[in-house]
């Protein structure tokens, strides 16, 4: 049955509230006073997804048809991409979660990304390569080999990259990024440990130099610098400024010390026009009544400006893990096994001694508990699958808020950065509950920014 052209469109009205005119979608929990779809006329699969999605929320018998659409959608993706969790729900996708425009996919535009060190990683590199620009400010030569070379300051990078446009080749498309035919220029700023104001500043100065050669109308940075300055007065907020200027949109993570007294925005993440991205905990959920804040950092600034602008999710973030290092050979394994009779669990741990010490010395034990042991390592590594895990920060809102970006800039490419930094604050949405200090204008709204950006071409 096809419900996007049958009962999807119809005017549904199921229970008290609904009857009345004034219905929240227990799945969403947003207000549709009409276009609810009963379970019961939506087929076992597709139902029992739904109900499995929704934690927590028993006996509904309908769901708005934003939520039925959505789910109808990603149906095949969830049930052969998306591991499953203890109570049948699933780590849901960036794109469905935030219901990202599908239409806009970053195609023509170029993002470059300052962080530790990359890899190029597939999501990124097939069925087309889009890395069109690496350099190393490690090595004066750009030191290319290193690209292809992991090491323990690779991982992240990658994650942001791939966050914000890979195209998921490794879950058939499931876990992509907003931006998934956006290019990508890599700029490797420290071999490993804290990354300074002056690293961050000698990348934008690169950013600067190439942006034309490139033509990198956004750029991610996951990372902080070192204390808090005035703008005024401080080199790297005044290059956020020239970058602003001249036409770059700069997209910073703001830290993750809001459990902390002193939780403080240091630069870039607090240069005027930037946009400086904070946390949001959804729950890994559509529904916007579970959504909350993550411990990110804010403001106001040293010069008494509000930070951040927005929030985006900073948890449940499905990302790549680093190929061929012990983490993904122990995802991989794990994966394995969970799926593997309980006959062959002692024989496969066995046969791959030394990948995790918790497993090996499991091997003695009744196949009853090596299961609590597996369930209980999946949990604590966050394994969604044997190439993606979920992963937690700021660093991963940043790179959420510059797919968006990309999405925009595709809609409509003579939008200026200020635009687009005021288009995103307008059409946020606040979490009530929730200091304004912490959250700035609220989460961000992929949907309603990039129909704003469209329409505004059209004028």
């Amino acid at each position: 049955m096809n419900i996007s052209e049958s009962l999807l469109y119809q005017r549904h009205k199921t229970g008290a509230d609904m009857a009345a005119g004034n219905a929240t979608c227990p799945v969403c929990s947003r207000e549709t006073p009409h276009e609810f779809v009963p379970l019961e006329a939506i087929g076992d699969e597709l139902r029992a997804l739904i109900a499995a999605n929704a934690p927590g929320i028993n006996g509904f018998r309908a769901a708005c048809a934003r939520c039925v659409r959505l789910f109808e959608r990603a149906k095949q993706h969830i049930i052969q991409d998306a591991a499953m969790q203890k109570d049948g729900s699933h780590v849901l996708s960036t794109p469905l979660r935030l219901d990202a425009v599908q239409r806009y996919t970053g195609k023509g535009v170029t993002i470059g990304f300052l962080d530790s060190g990359f890899y190029p990683h597939v999501d990124l590199t097939t069925p087309k390569n889009r890395i069109i620009g690496y350099r190393s400010l490690v090595d004066g030569d750009g030191e290319l080999g290193s690209l292809f070379q992991p090491d323990v300051a690779s991982w992240h990078g990658m994650m942001t990259s791939v966050v914000a446009a890979g195209n998921g080749s490794l879950s058939n498309g499931f876990y992509r990024g907003i931006a998934p035919d956006a290019d990508v220029v890599l700029v490797k700023l420290a071999r490993t440990g804290r990354i300074t104001d002056q690293n961050i500043l000698d990348g934008l100065e690169w950013i600067l130099e190439n942006r034309e050669k490139f033509n990198i109308r956004v750029v991610n940075i996951s990372a902080g610098g070192d204390d808090e300055q005035h703008y005024l007065n401080d080199p790297l907020s005044q290059a956020v400024e020239r970058c602003t200027a001249a036409g770059i949109t700069i997209v910073c993570a703001v830290g993750n010390a809001g459990h902390l007294p002193n939780h403080p925005v240091v630069p870039p993440a607090s240069a005027p026009s930037s946009i400086a991205v904070g946390g949001l905990d959804d729950g890994n959920s559509l529904n916007r009544a579970k959504r909350g804040m993550y411990r990110s950092s804010y403001g106001p600034t040293i010069d008494g400006l509000q930070k951040p602008e927005i929030i985006a999710p900073s948890i449940w973030v499905p990302a790549p893990i680093l190929p061929n290092t012990p983490t993904a050979q122990q995802a991989s394994l794990l994966e394995k096994l969970d799926n593997s009779p309980d006959d062959q669990l002692h024989i496969m741990i066995s046969e791959h001694p030394g990948i995790d010490a918790e497993l090996d010395a499991a091997l003695d034990r009744p196949v009853h508990s090596i299961r609590q042991i597996i369930a209980l390592k999946i949990t604590q590594e966050n394994v969604i699958t044997r190439h993606y895990k979920y992963v937690d920060g700021t660093s991963f809102s940043a790179p959420i808020v510059s797919s968006v970006v990309a999405q925009m800039i595709e809609a409509n490419p003579k939008l200026a950065p200020q635009q687009i930094k005021h288009i995103l604050i307008s059409t946020a949405e606040r979490l009530p509950h929730h200091e304004v200090d912490r959250q700035g204008w609220g989460v961000i709204d992929p949907r309603g920014a990039v129909e704003v950006a469209a329409s505004t071409a059209e004028a």
